[in-house]
């Protein structure tokens, strides 16, 4: 699970680096009302998934998404980090962590009412790792199991290639491992992402591209993870998820009373909210990288370490921060966040600082000068390069684009919707791109980086670095927790050192709650989980 995914932890380290959610203002003590059924909870998101079938997509928001119609078998619970059985009802690994055994519920259906067996999730599994979907995020990471058996209706085993250290809390993502209906996907045939079968507390009922995905109450579901207090059906008739890509449009629509939750609030607007007693603010800093500028290599400027260098240094992070995040988050000085298990702190001391001057220098030994106009060109071709955008990251993209030009560089912006933008990330056809990811483990970075995904995969930079490899591939089967880290120490250091990418900051993440909806969680990665909420009628 890798792109855009990813919440993973290491199988010795299962409380490394999260991010625990915070409330800034709890909700009012309301002793007269009691959990009611029924009623519509209404939540925004900033980006609309490319599709809902969870093994062809990569994007975050589908994980999210899907998460609400599926379920795995495990969980990780978002107060302890700890991960534990959820559609398994137990699991032992073998001492040489090859073999995988897991034993699963024997009550759990799908939707259309096929029972869930173990077989389900061989087909699942085997499906994701097939050719078609091997390197979207599911299939990426089930690469390290080799084969699977089934004793039984109810005992899943999984034999490894080697030991997979992050596979553990792979297999705890309700949205990209859920199991699914083979039996649906025959049935709906290139139409099943638009119309997804799984196990989950809610069924999927429309999609309105553009505007919304609605789904209603699963009234047989009574499989619910442990940390939820209701182990049965949903409260609310309905959840509808409305795609608002505008910030103010969406917080015009909270303030109106059409919106109960507002994701992806910015710092900048969260604050008034925070004192008003209608509305309840979480906040976490977000576990993975907010914002990274991607090179990409195949451009031959890019080729150039000494360019790749320069622009690291000609962008002021700190600014960033306080301008686009109004200092609610912190800056990124390599390809781990500060939540995430591995983090070098270190990593301060030897990463590029803000010297425009110094980027100046090196642009001038590697050949770009600067003309009359204050731009730089080399043999009489300009400087200019094209970044990838998308709205959410505009403000960001235009202080990056200013401080590009007080060094000489002209950058174009081109701002696409997400679904667009990684597509044309993954066509291989752009200079540089923006980009974040959400994780908590660096495994995350096997499908960013490693010269494997650079073809149909997500290392959208065109990375082919041996040094690398080998520390990802070591990574993933090293479960002693100290070398492990160490492993990803050195990883940052060469990606400082080679400057592959532009990393610049870490965000909290801000979700706006109406108090009319009761008991809202925050997953790990941010969003919001409702099984135990309910709607005040």
């Amino acid at each position: 699970m890798r792109l855009f995914r990813v919440l993973l932890v290491s199988l010795l380290c299962l409380t490394a680096g999260c991010s625990q959610s915070v409330s800034t203002k709890p909700q009012p003590e309301q002793s007269a009302s009691v959990p009611t059924a029924g009623g519509t909870i209404t939540l925004a998101m900033t980006e609309e998934p490319d599709t809902l079938d969870v093994q062809a997509s990569s994007m975050l928001v589908t994980e999210f998404i899907g998460g609400y119609l599926g379920g795995a078998l495990l969980f990780e619970d978002e107060k302890t980090m700890q991960i534990n059985p959820s559609l398994a009802t137990s699991y032992t690994v073998s001492e040489d962590g090859k073999t995988w055994t897991f034993t699963l519920r024997s009550d759990v259906r799908f939707h259309d009412g096929t029972p869930l067996t173990s077989n389900s999730f061989k087909e699942t599994f085997e499906r994701a790792q097939s050719k078609e979907f091997a390197q979207q995020s599911t299939g990426s990471s089930l690469s390290s199991i080799e084969s699977i058996t089934v004793p039984d209706d109810q005992t899943l085993v999984l034999h490894m290639k080697q030991p997979s250290a992050p596979l553990l809390s792979d297999l705890a993502s309700p949205g990209w491992a859920q199991p699914l209906s083979l039996q649906a996907i025959e049935k709906a045939g290139k139409q099943y992402g638009r119309s997804p079968v799984g196990v989950g507390a809610w069924k999927f009922e429309s999609w309105k591209p553009g505007e919304s995905i609605s789904m209603v109450r699963n009234p047989d579901f009574h499989w619910a993870d442990a940390s939820a207090q209701n182990q049965g059906p949903v409260k609310p008739d309905k959840l509808e998820i409305r795609f608002i890509k505008n910030s103010q449009t969406m917080l015009a629509a909270l303030d109106s009373g059409s919106l109960d939750v507002a994701t992806n609030v910015q710092a900048k607007d969260a604050k008034k909210y925070r004192s008003n007693e209608k509305f309840t603010v979480h906040e976490q800093l977000k576990s993975g990288l907010g914002l990274f500028i991607g090179l990409n290599l195949q451009k031959e400027i890019f080729q150039d370490i000494g360019v790749r260098k320069a622009l690291n240094m000609a962008v002021n992070k700190e600014a960033i921060v306080q301008a686009s995040l109004q200092g609610e988050g912190v800056q990124a000085f390599g390809p781990l966040g500060e939540a995430m298990f591995g983090y070098d702190p270190s990593i301060k001391d030897y990463a590029y600082s803000y010297q425009p001057e110094e980027a100046g220098k090196l642009l001038e030994e590697t050949g770009w000068k600067l003309n009359p106009q204050g731009l730089r060109e080399r043999n009489g071709t300009p400087l200019r390069v094209h970044l990838l955008s998308m709205e959410r990251f505009s403000q960001s993209a235009q202080l990056v684009q200013g401080m590009l030009k007080d060094v000489g560089i002209e950058v174009v912006i081109d701002t696409l919707e997400p679904a667009a933008m990684i597509q044309t990330a993954l066509s291989g056809d752009y200079d540089m791109t923006v980009m974040g990811y959400g994780a908590t483990d660096p495994d995350v970075l096997f499908q960013y980086l490693h010269s494997s995904q650079r073809q149909g995969g997500s290392n959208f930079s065109d990375i082919a670095d041996e040094q690398i490899d080998k520390l990802l591939e070591k990574g993933r089967v090293t479960v002693n927790t100290d070398e492990r880290k160490q492993i990803y120490v050195d990883l940052q250091k060469r990606m400082v050192e080679q400057a592959y990418w532009v990393p610049i900051f870490t965000e909290k993440k801000f979700t706006v709650i109406n108090n009319r909806v009761h008991e809202v969680r925050l997953h790990p990665l941010g969003y919001p989980v409702f099984q135990d909420s309910w709607v005040e009628l």
